[in-house]
């Protein structure tokens, strides 16, 4: 495998930037921290996460790794966005949240250096920010125990998607700061599948997260024409 970071140089200053602002909830990055208790429950509900070794890649400012730990867990969150991994230690300590810890390093450099090293790993909203999602699927798939579970979000391309997620959320809602996601880099559930399965992975859940911009409420459904989070296990080594 090889280890050349797969990371677009301009997707890591754009979330650098905002760094600072992780943990500001009336800030960009407010719809993370909304859907947070949502996603946190379905990844509990498949994959209790007390006691269990777990993996968070892409895990910026630590929103979701936090919240892990805090289930239960034992939480490594993985980024190379430096600035969005300090933010996250300091509110780790901050917060005194145990059982969290952080490291600057590529999901695919880690699968090398602890294959099979996690009972569940959690990739959310960060495939479509990367120059090559399947590299990133197949060191997920890498990275967790056989028979344990590994866990999407991403976004659907479609006219649908463009017009909530990319023209609704950033240019009419300013939910998230216009150039957040490009048109091309988003996912159809058939690829993110198609990619799962050539990593040895089977999906065995996908849920959509849908959205309603006149009351803020987020939920879950069976509607994945838009965003949508996908639960995949690995299948033992001797299938």
């Amino acid at each position: 495998m090889t280890t050349t970071a797969n990371v677009d140089p301009a997707e890591l200053a754009k979330f650098s930037d905002l760094a600072h602002r992780w943990w500001d909830k009336e800030s960009e990055f407010r719809p993370l921290h909304e859907i947070n208790p949502l996603r946190l429950a379905w990844i509990d509900s498949i994959a209790p996460l007390a006691g269990k070794q777990v993996l968070d890649v892409g895990c910026g400012g630590g929103i979701l790794a936090d919240a892990m730990a805090r289930k239960g867990a034992q939480v490594l969150g993985i980024d190379l966005a430096i600035k969005s991994l300090k933010v996250a230690q300091l509110h780790a300590l901050e917060a005194q949240t145990p059982q969290v810890s952080y490291r600057e390093i590529s999901a695919e450099a880690l699968a090398q250096e602890q294959p099979a090293g996690f009972d569940t790993v959690t990739c959310m909203e960060m495939l479509e920010h990367v120059p090559n999602p399947d590299s990133i699927v197949r060191a997920c798939a890498e990275l967790v125990r056989p028979g344990g579970w590994v866990f999407f979000s991403t976004i659907n391309r479609n006219a649908k998607a463009f017009a909530f997620a990319i023209l609704g959320a950033e240019y009419f809602l300013k939910l998230l700061p216009r150039g957040t996601h490009e048109y091309a880099r988003l996912i159809r559930p058939s690829e993110l599948a198609q990619s799962c399965r050539s990593a040895g992975l089977e999906i065995a859940h996908t849920r959509g997260l849908e959205h309603n911009p006149l009351t803020g409420r987020y939920w879950l459904s069976q509607n994945t024409s838009v965003n949508y989070l996908v639960a995949a296990q690995r299948l033992p080594w001797n299938v």
